[in-house]
């Protein structure tokens, strides 16, 4: 009885033991395949997580950009407001006007006369045969009138010096010392002949003609009152009747210092004085002298 009963025993612990054999590895597979199952869940849960941060962030950076661009937009048309109005309360530029158109005129003294009767050894008293026969003594007071343009170089000196203004004078005037004067030629040929012959030369007019270009400083840029210098200039002239020689020209320096004052906008009175000086003269003519006068400038 014992014996039928293990032996029933044992029977039955095989038959669960090969039971359980059978059942594990499917509950095994089943439990992985769960396992499995929960992983992939939980990564596709992460994935989906960091996708939606991704478009947050996205959202963000679009939102940003738009913000800033806006704000680069906002501070453009203040910028323009801003430049818009600086251009309207600006006051208007005039364009600025240095160089000058100068008429000019006055009183001319010269140091020697231009023409002579002096005597001539062996000739008459006043044989009119001098140092200009061509010439009788005439006034060495004499006026003149002409104009000049003014070419403004620079304000400041080459760099040098401020509120100082360079600039080239080119000017042309005409001197009269004597009317229709008497020529010495004609009062030669009446007191040698005794027959009044010389009566077919005419009457002369004493007459100059002067050409200059000049450098010139003028001081106090920027005020009305302008004070000016011109150290060192060249002459040239060119006389009427010619000398003994038949000469018309002779060149020569001047130097000279003067004033202007802006009466008005762009139009200058002013007054000068200059020396003019040949170092030789030109075959008896001499055209040394001193002019002191009045001018009218217009700025361009």
């Amino acid at each position: 009885m014992i014996n039928k009963t293990k032996i029933a025993l044992s029977v039955a612990t095989a038959s669960l033991t090969l039971a359980g054999a059978l059942v594990s590895p499917q509950a095994a597979a089943q439990t992985q395949a769960e396992a499995n199952a929960k992983k992939t869940a939980a990564l596709q849960s992460q994935v989906d997580q960091m996708a939606t941060m991704m478009q947050a962030m996205q959202a963000e950076l679009s939102r940003v950009k738009t913000v800033a661009a806006n704000a680069a937009d906002t501070t453009k048309v203040q910028e323009l407001d801003q430049w818009m109005a600086s251009v309207k309360n600006a006051p208007i530029q005039v364009a600025s006007k240095d160089h000058r158109f100068n008429v000019r005129g006055g009183w001319m003294h010269m140091d020697d006369n231009r023409g002579s009767t002096a005597d001539v050894y062996g000739i008459g008293s006043s044989s009119g045969v001098g140092e200009d026969i061509l010439t009788s003594e005439v006034d060495q007071d004499a006026f003149y009138y002409g104009g000049a343009i003014d070419f403004n170089m620079n304000n400041d000196l080459f760099g040098l010096m401020d509120g100082v203004s360079f600039g080239i004078e080119l000017g042309i005037e005409y001197s009269e010392l004597g009317e229709r004067e008497e020529s010495g030629l004609t009062r030669a040929i009446n007191e040698l002949d005794g027959r009044a012959l010389g009566s077919l030369q005419k009457n002369v007019t004493v007459n100059m003609l002067r050409v200059s270009a000049a450098p010139k400083l003028r001081f106090m840029e920027g005020s009305k009152f302008r004070p000016w210098l011109i150290p060192l200039g060249l002459d040239l002239n060119i006389i009427s009747p010619p000398s003994d020689a038949v000469t018309v020209l002779n060149s020569g320096m001047q130097f000279g210092a003067g004033a202007d004052y802006e009466i008005l906008p762009g139009i200058y009175a002013g007054v000068d004085g200059r020396y003019h000086w040949t170092p030789d003269d030109v075959d008896g003519v001499d055209t040394d002298g001193f002019t002191l006068g009045g001018s009218v400038g217009f700025a361009f």
